[in-house]
């Protein structure tokens, strides 16, 4: 009796497996700009990384509680200090100017991520994952012009965009530390130890800019939280099965769940010029995914 066809190749489930965490990453920076907006940076931050351990410690357990190895411990620590860096200065950022923007600027990180996979994990650079990934920069380069003409750019949007163009250069070190970690940890394990030690970091901080909540930031933060967890365990599953030139790309398509959380819940316009660009942006993630042997 013949095998049934798959109704998708395999290689394809990592990249929706990523595709998938990359949306529900972008409803909780939604979530998070909420809280943030009415709590500051901090607070919510180390609140989410709190939940977020608390979520993720009976997952763990029920899975055996994997202890991570010496090398997992400290690739662990090192995307902790970097995303902890990395999470601060991008929503100091995306308080000041708009969701889908923030996101525009924060796209150089892929393109800085292929070079620097290369380097730290000694992956061959393929001409493909170049032009898909130049592609989907030129998309988002299209849509962050169309937004800047809609008015001008004072003294706070001018610190909101520097922050978030050195938050990243620290995202595209996360995004290799991301794959080097899925290659070393199950999902659950890289889940509860992110969040453990991102609130571990911060925690030094908190007698000076810890703030009290309201209940309804309170529950944005649960939220933002519960997303957080489920597009980690996400991202890992599909990192520990694909190379990072393969899947960096996939991350344009975060701009458009930024562009449709935006517009949703702040009220952040849609233009011709972010249609134009998501064309763009998506073209470049279909490349990334839809490869041949070259």
């Amino acid at each position: 009796m013949p095998d049934r066809p798959q109704v998708l190749p395999a290689s394809w489930f990592p990249a929706l497996s990523t595709l998938a965490g990359i949306a529900t990453f972008s409803a909780m920076d939604a979530a998070m700009k909420g809280a943030a907006l009415a709590a500051g940076v901090f607070t919510p931050l180390l609140l989410r990384n709190v939940c977020g351990a608390v979520i993720s410690c009976p997952l763990w357990l029920a899975n055996g509680s994997p202890r991570p190895s010496r090398q997992g411990l400290a690739v662990h620590c090192q995307r902790a200090v970097v995303t902890a860096i990395m999470a601060a200065l991008f929503f100091y950022g995306l308080v000041r100017i708009p969701l889908a923007e923030g996101l525009a600027i924060s796209f150089i990180a892929p393109v800085l991520a292929l070079y620097i996979a290369a380097l730290m994990l000694g992956e061959r650079i393929r001409a493909r994952a170049v032009k898909a990934s130049v592609l989907g920069l030129l998309g988002v380069a299209v849509i962050a012009a169309g937004r800047f003409q809609l008015g001008g750019i004072t003294r706070d949007t001018a610190l909101g965009i520097a922050a978030i163009l050195l938050s990243a250069v620290f995202y595209a070190f996360n995004l290799v530390l991301q794959r080097k970690q899925a290659q070393l940890a199950r999902p659950i394990e890289i889940a509860l130890f992110q969040s453990l030690l991102v609130a571990l970091v911060l925690t030094p901080a908190a007698p000076w800019l810890l703030r009290p909540v309201g209940l309804a930031t309170a529950g944005m933060i649960v939220l933002a939280a519960v997303l957080a967890t489920l597009s980690l365990l996400l991202l890992a599953w599909g990192y520990a099965r694909a190379e990072a030139q393969v899947l960096v790309p996939i991350e344009y398509s975060g701009f458009l769940w930024a562009a449709l959380f935006g517009w949703l819940f702040f009220a952040e316009p849609l233009t011709p010029t972010t249609l134009a660009g998501a064309a763009l942006v998506m073209a470049g993630c279909w490349m990334a995914v839809h490869r041949h042997r070259e």
